[in-house]
């Protein structure tokens, strides 16, 4: 299964009071990976909701927290695909601290979103094809 990373750093303004970045944050950064994702395949979120005329609402996302990270940390997001059915998409997540100097990466949380494809009066539709067959053939081993 192929990966998509998107390195970010931590800005102050998603820290918290004890200098953690604040766990709703880390739902910000799933949905960088996502369009991420989207992007590396050459696709865009914009274009499939403007030309396509879909959306992806989330309808359940998890994490699971293993690490803080602090201001100023490098982390890497990285996204998959995990499920491609009918109108229902899910993707996982791992949030790293990228190590420094050759040491190994951090886990600092997981996590996965599942969304139903929508045209703009929340009624399911299929996900076009072309965006269904990247999907695809980033989840084939």
């Amino acid at each position: 299964m192929s990966v998509n990373t998107h390195q970010v750093r931590v800005r102050y303004a998603e820290t918290d009071q004890m200098g953690i970045v604040y766990y709703a944050n880390y739902l910000v950064w799933f949905e960088l990976g996502r369009v991420e994702l989207l992007r590396s395949l050459g696709l865009a979120y914009s274009q499939l909701e403007r030309e396509h005329e879909c959306i992806l609402p989330v309808v359940e996302a998890t994490c699971r927290y293993k690490s803080p990270a602090r201001y100023d940390d490098e982390i890497l997001i990285q996204t998959r695909p995990s499920l491609l059915r009918g109108s229902v998409i899910k993707f996982a997540y791992q949030i790293l601290r990228k190590g420094v100097d050759g040491e190994q990466h951090t886990l600092l949380a997981e996590g996965e979103t599942v969304h139903v494809v929508c045209d703009d009066q929340l009624r399911k539709k299929p996900l076009p094809e072309h965006y269904a067959e990247a999907l695809r053939a980033m989840m084939e081993p």
